[in-house]
């Protein structure tokens, strides 16, 4: 939680709590329309569709499943987890050397350091192993940060996407 927000009396923090489930369906709704998906839900195939709730690796495979899970984790807080998964599967297809060295950077600055302005949910040993690859990048170097992420999303974000009202909506806008 935000350091500045400990200090504010229960009462405050319950009250944006509930302001926040509130909102909350109306944020997912602004998402899904912002991301275009909302003019797809006609024109999407439903065996797509229905396809990404047999796996995860489904939704993450097809363009519209993965935006709608983004504006989904948008809605939730919580993109930061895709983007990093996105930018590790990015850093991996680096053929050069010299890039690979910066985009290792910039992952870590981004996604994991102390501080980091998207900084992902990793345990201290991966971050721990995470930072010595990076003494000597390879593509490999983010596997493990990236794994735990992708299992973090796929036992706890991806039902819940299943489970929302942006996927139940596309779901009832399907043509047979």
């Amino acid at each position: 939680m935000c350091r500045g927000l400990e200090s504010l009396p229960i009462t405050c923090l319950e009250r944006a709590k509930e302001l926040k489930a509130r909102f909350g369906s109306f944020i997912l709704k602004q998402e899904f329309n912002l991301m275009g998906l909302s003019n797809k839900a006609d024109k999407l195939r439903s065996e797509d569709v229905l396809n990404w709730r047999t796996s995860f690796q489904n939704l993450l495979a097809h363009r519209d499943g993965l935006c709608a899970f983004r504006a989904f984790l948008v809605s939730e807080y919580s993109e930061e987890n895709v983007a990093f998964y996105l930018a590790c599967e990015d850093f991996r297809t680096t053929k050069s050397s010299s890039k690979l060295c910066s985009k290792a950077k910039k992952i870590y600055e981004e996604f994991i350091g102390c501080d980091a302005p998207r900084e992902v949910n990793l345990d201290h040993e991966t971050r721990t192993i995470t930072k010595k690859n990076l003494e000597r990048p390879t593509s490999t170097c983010f596997e493990l940060a990236q794994s735990k992420i992708y299992t973090l999303m796929e036992k706890d974000c991806y039902p819940r996407f299943l489970k929302s009202s942006l996927y139940l909506d596309l779901t009832k806008h399907l043509t047979p």
